[in-house]
């Protein structure tokens, strides 16, 4: 339904496609997803925010907005589970919803059908499966909390979990040492890390502590 108070553009005869403006005001991006697609509702908020920098005379590359959009888009509804292990409702990664599918038609079955969401940057930012990083954005209490109830565990798959743990991020040369990382664990193979007994550490301990205490005598 369309408000009296809009004004139509368009005229009795005329050809309109789907997704086509028809009335005045400001174009809901909910409404350009769901009728237009991704493509559709990732140039609105790119023209948006870029016709408002541009107001002020800054310069900014489509790149750096788009980044931020992606993040908008990284969740999907499951509509229909297919023969994959997702629930009707749900919603989650949308990457993980590719990945099932194209494992399910690879072995001939029937992949799921889903509907890709929008959500605000700060919804977007605590929706992340890594418990880590929502903590570290707001509601650090409610998101370790629930992550505690929920015996949620934290893959570090992405750049900003990996930081705040001090290890290398999935990225240029770190990219390689999370990919044999992730080949070790598929293939049940545990990490080459020396072991090292109670007796070795109490011994190497005493060690050091009386190497210490000789240096000391000696000055």
């Amino acid at each position: 339904m369309i408000p009296k108070w809009r004004q139509l553009n368009v005229f009795e005869g005329e050809r309109v496609e789907r997704g086509d403006v028809i009335s005045d005001g400001p174009e809901a991006p909910h409404d350009i997803l769901r009728l237009r697609g991704v493509h559709a509702v990732t140039r609105y908020i790119v023209n948006e925010v870029q016709d408002v920098y541009r107001l002020q005379g800054v310069k900014i590359n489509d790149k750096h907005i788009e980044v931020i959009v992606r993040q908008m888009l990284r969740k999907a509804t499951i509509e229909s589970a297919g023969s994959s292990d997702f629930l009707e409702g749900e919603q989650v990664e949308y990457s993980r919803v590719k990945i099932a599918n194209r494992e399910l038609e690879a072995n001939g079955k029937v992949g799921a059908t889903f509907s890709r969401d929008l959500l605000g940057i700060t919804k977007a930012s605590l929706a992340t499966e890594s418990f880590i990083s929502a903590a570290s954005f707001q509601e650090t209490t409610r998101v370790l909390t629930e992550a505690a109830v929920a015996g949620k565990r934290d893959e570090l798959r992405g750049l900003k979990e990996n930081v705040i743990v001090g290890r290398l991020i999935p990225a240029g040369t770190g990219y390689a040492y999370h990919q044999d990382r992730m080949r070790r664990r598929a293939a049940g193979e545990q990490p080459a890390t020396p072991q090292v007994t109670a007796e070795d550490a109490s011994a190497s301990l005493a060690e050091l502590l009386n190497a210490g205490l000789g240096g000391s005598d000696n000055e």
